[in-house]
């Protein structure tokens, strides 16, 4: 699927001819994201079978996904039809910051999946953005990381408002305290590729 390639591209800049399969690395990049520093931190994990009792650590643990697969493999987007209700019911967030990645654009020849069903796809997970990549020729690499970083800190703007709304309810006035909390905003956001 190519899922290391797409991640060392979008961390180091280069394309990775030959690799091992992964088992499980780990990356931190700091990049900008509408004008907002975030550290985000990646974590390629295992494609294969062996490694799923890895994956629910992974997904519990994850802000962000990308579900990621070769648009030369119709199997490899069916196999994301179960992580990904997998993914969300660990959740308990049908809404859970989720891009979906196809894969080896530059391989156009070699397609088995069409734009109009990985599309499809997408729009049955309730409209999760859809991209078509390559790690090769750098195509949306960048573009795939920063949509899932914005939807992660979506998810805890959200987050922090609703729970500021809470402790406004709670208390009559509010005090310094919780004035001081509401400016903090997390700045670090962690990326699962699976």
């Amino acid at each position: 699927m190519g899922k290391s390639c797409l991640t060392a591209q979008f961390v180091q800049g280069v394309w990775i001819e030959r690799y091992d399969p992964t088992i499980e690395d780990s990356y931190r990049k700091q990049i900008d994201v509408d004008g907002r520093q975030v550290i985000l931190e990646i974590l390629d994990t295992a494609g294969t079978e062996q490694f799923t009792a890895m994956r629910e650590l992974y997904m519990k643990s994850g802000q962000g996904f990308l579900l990621v697969f070769s648009i030369t493999s119709m199997s490899s987007l069916k196999e994301l039809n179960e992580l990904r209700e997998q993914l969300v019911n660990l959740k308990d967030d049908p809404n859970v910051p989720i891009v979906l990645v196809g894969n080896k654009s530059d391989l156009e020849q070699d397609r088995q999946v069409s734009r109009a069903d990985a599309f499809a796809v997408s729009q049955a997970w309730g409209s999760v953005p859809y991209y078509e990549a390559s790690a090769r020729r750098r195509a949306n690499v960048n573009e795939v990381f920063v949509d899932v970083c914005r939807q992660i800190i979506a998810a805890q703007d959200s987050r922090a408002k609703n729970g500021d709304d809470r402790r406004r309810r709670r208390q009559d006035g509010g005090d310094d305290r919780n004035r001081r909390r509401k400016g903090r905003k997390k700045k670090t956001g962690q990326c699962v590729i699976l």
